[in-house]
């Protein structure tokens, strides 16, 4: 039954060679030998090869991320222009949809152009990464693009749990634990949340903020499912049903390889459909 469920990955990274352009070459160390990506992948995929390898593990859709990596200036950072993200969905619209890296400290320089984004090119959410920033999810700086994402009805996805060695020259602190979504969905109860990569190693804490919060899930990326910790397959089987969202975190985890552990998993008939896409359906507010 699974193999016929078409899935919906919410947290993909554009990978041609033009993207990689705006990778700057320490990231190579971290993604090939610190992650396993091979090296032939990492040194960029055509959209068409990224397709190919979405039909092989049945994925319908994949959310590519504009990332933006840190402030401007700093060693070991990168931004994928907006620019490229969209004309990549204009291209194939119905595989691929846009997401909106940002930047705290651009101010409402980067709130305006967040909204042009979502307004003038399709995007249909945002993303945030604290830790390249170190800025918690529940730091002031944030809270001016929560305010526009509830304005206009987007969800946000944030890395949440430690952050890791990017860039040997710029080591960054683990600052979002899953605890700061707290103050960020008792300020913000219309904003929809999503803290990728599970939240490990705090995953039961980044459960219990989802359990607490109507407007708070998780995102299973990064992590390959079968090493995750028994309380969070136990949380998608059960109580968590709604409330998880699937995403590799491509190419950290592989799409094909992703999708095999996925069945391997032994999740309940019922869980496998709202875990691959509906609930990802739901949460973006996206039509079949």
């Amino acid at each position: 039954m699974s193999e016929k469920i078409w899935s919906i990955d919410a947290v993909v990274n554009i990978w041609t060679e033009e993207a990689m352009a705006h990778r700057p070459e320490t990231f190579r160390n971290f993604f090939v030998n610190k992650m396993n990506v091979e090296g032939e992948t990492y040194n960029g995929i055509s959209l068409d090869e990224t397709l190919r390898r979405m039909d092989a593990s049945y994925t319908e859709r994949s959310f590519l991320i504009a990332t933006v990596s840190g402030r401007k200036g700093l060693p070991g950072t990168a931004r994928i222009p907006y620019e490229m993200v969209a004309e990549a969905v204009k291209k194939h619209p119905d595989r691929f949809s846009a997401l909106a890296g940002i930047d705290p400290y651009e101010g409402m320089d980067g709130v305006r152009r967040l909204e042009r984004a979502v307004q003038d090119d399709g995007f249909i959410g945002a993303h945030y990464y604290p830790h390249w920033f170190e800025l918690a999810p529940d730091h002031a700086k944030v809270y001016p693009f929560y305010a526009k994402c509830v304005e206009l009805d987007i969800p946000i996805q944030m890395q949440v749990g430690q952050s890791m060695i990017y860039a040997p020259e710029l080591p960054l602190r683990s600052v979002a634990r899953p605890i700061t979504l707290d103050a960020v969905a008792c300020d913000f109860p219309e904003l929809k949340l999503i803290g990728i990569h599970i939240g490990i190693p705090w995953t039961e804490e980044m459960i219990a903020m989802a359990w607490k919060h109507k407007n708070i899930y998780i995102g299973c990326d990064a992590h390959r499912p079968l090493y995750w910790p028994e309380a969070f397959k136990h949380y998608i089987n059960t109580f968590g049903r709604n409330k998880v969202i699937f995403g590799t975190d491509f190419p950290i985890l592989d799409f094909e390889k992703t999708r095999s552990d996925i069945e391997s998993l032994g999740l309940r008939p019922e869980v496998l459909p709202l875990l691959l896409r509906e609930n990802c359906e739901r949460v973006y507010k996206l039509k079949r």
